[in-house]
């Protein structure tokens, strides 16, 4: 006689088992859920301490720029001294590639430009690292298994070199991006502040300073940025100087038009709140053909998790139990003859 089954089984699978573990972690959610809503953070409170060395710099007059010069903090350790002067020993660090990691590193909020040096270093070490372990993987130990002298290893060893060295490169361009995103979404409301402040009579490096600390709990990159241009403002001897870093910070065309139109209205004195209301409009159209395009493309791209993930779970839904009750239908009669 056939052991009796202790739940009602689907596909192999308790039910009641099944269901008690996606409850589980359905209540774990809704735990760290709520664990998340009870300790919210300020996001600006990272940032005030970096904020807060900037004008101290500036105020002691470390950083000076001339008209032809940008001003920047610089940041010296020993780790970096070390790893500049390997490498230019070795002959492969050039200035033209310094700058261009220098500018990532800034387009993903990073403000020590020496780590420039350290990201270069690492494109030398990490393939020669990956490399490594990619032949003791594919080639030593075999532990996928392909065969000695299959092509998945050769692929697999050259993704792994390759891995190395693109990694860094990678890494800081994905945190570039989704900065640039967050900072472009909050960019038309800051404008407006701009605008607001500009015809309350408040000046250019106060609105940039009220505008930051009405955003930097929304938009805590753009704050940032606001809020170190509105230092730079204060203390540096060019205005136009601190627009530039703000252009050269942000990775953004629309932060590049504002800045083209703050230095204009600082040469030829035309009115401010015009201008920033113009600009203003022109950014929130374009966010709302951003989201008009996105929502054209939901219907596409709705399609595969339809197929694979939502349509799966309705049958078994609708026909779980009656399979159910089929397989109960099904052995009682074999029990009750054996």
């Amino acid at each position: 006689m056939l052991d009796q089954p202790t739940g009602p089984t689907l596909l192999g699978f308790d039910v009641i088992l099944v269901g008690s573990i996606l409850a589980g972690l359905a209540a774990f959610a809704v735990l760290m859920a709520i664990y998340a809503a009870v300790t919210i953070k300020d996001p600006m409170a990272k940032r005030v301490k970096s904020l807060e060395e900037r004008r101290d710099e500036l105020k002691a007059g470390i950083v000076t720029g001339g008209s032809r010069k940008r001003a920047s903090l610089v940041r010296r350790s020993d780790t970096t001294d070390k790893v500049k002067d390997s490498l230019g020993k070795m002959n492969v660090l050039e200035q033209s590639q310094l700058q261009a990691v220098q500018q990532k590193l800034a387009h993903a909020g990073f403000r020590n430009k020496e780590l420039a040096v350290i990201i270069i270093g690492l494109r030398m070490v990490l393939p020669v690292v990956f490399g490594i372990i990619g032949f003791i993987l594919f080639y030593w130990l075999d532990y996928f298994q392909f065969g000695e002298g299959s092509l998945k290893n050769l692929f697999g060893f050259a993704g792994m070199v390759f891995l190395g060295y693109k990694g860094p490169e990678i890494y800081l361009s994905n945190l570039a991006s989704k900065r640039t995103a967050e900072i472009q979404k909050g960019l038309p409301d800051a404008l407006d502040l701009l605008v607001i402040c500009a015809e309350a009579g408040l000046t250019v490096d106060a609105a940039f300073n009220r505008v930051a600390k009405e955003l930097g709990r929304a938009y805590p990159e753009l704050g940032d940025e606001f809020a170190l241009t509105a230092i730079e403002l204060s203390f540096l001897n060019e205005r136009k100087l601190a627009f530039d870093n703000l252009a050269y910070r942000v990775d953004l065309e629309a932060v590049k038009g504002v800045v083209t139109t703050m230095v204009q209205t600082e040469r030829y004195g035309t009115p401010l709140a015009s201008a920033l209301r113009v600009l203003s409009a022109e950014f929130r159209n374009e966010r709302m053909m951003r989201a008009e395009e996105k929502a054209a493309r939901l219907p596409a791209i709705m399609t595969v998790p339809l197929i694979m993930f939502i349509l799966p779970v309705l049958f078994i839904v609708i026909l779980g139990p009656a399979a159910c009750s089929i397989s109960d239908a099904l052995i009682t009669p074999q029990e009750g003859g054996g």
